[in-house]
C-alpha cells in the first residue's frame, strides 16, 4: 500500500493551501483515512479523520472551521484544504489510512502512511 502526499508548502499567515493524498490501486472505500500534524519534540496529532463507512469526519479543535477533509472514493484520492492559515499550523502534515470502520483519532490505529510533506506558514 503506497500513500503519496503533495501539496505542501509555504505560505503566509491568512492563507490557504491544499495537500492530496494519492492511493492509487488501494480499496479506499474500505478504510478510514486521516490527517496527521507533527512538529518536531511533539507528539503526531489528527487533525483531520474521516471514514468511507459511515461518512463521519473528526477535526480538532485547533482547524475546525478552516479545514476541510474531502474524500474521492472514484479517485481514490483524499484532499485536505486549509484555509486562514496560522503559524501554528506548521508540521508535516501525514495521511493515513486504516482498516476501522469508524473515526479513529490516534495514530496507533493507523497501517499505513505516506511519507508526509511540509507545510510552513510564516507569521
Amino acid at each position: 500500500v503506497q500513500l503519496v502526499e503533495s501539496g505542501g508548502g509555504l505560505v503566509q499567515t491568512g492563507e490557504s493551501l491544499r495537500v492530496s493524498c494519492a492511493a492509487p490501486g488501494f480499496p479506499f472505500e474500505y478504510y478510514s483515512m486521516g490527517w496527521f500534524r507533527q512538529v518536531p519534540g511533539k507528539v503526531r496529532e489528527a487533525v483531520a479523520d474521516f471514514s468511507n463507512n459511515d461518512r463521519r469526519v473528526f477535526y480538532a479543535d485547533s482547524v475546525r472551521g478552516r479545514f476541510t477533509l474531502a474524500s474521492y472514493i472514484a479517485k481514490n484520492t483524499v484532499v485536505l484544504q486549509m484555509i486562514n492559515l496560522k503559524p501554528e499550523d506548521t508540521g508535516i502534515y501525514y495521511c493515513a489510512a486504516s482498516t476501522s470502520a469508524i473515526v479513529v483519532t490516534t495514530s496507533a490505529f493507523y497501517e499505513h502512511w505516506g511519507q508526509g510533506t511540509q507545510v510552513t506558514v510564516s507569521s
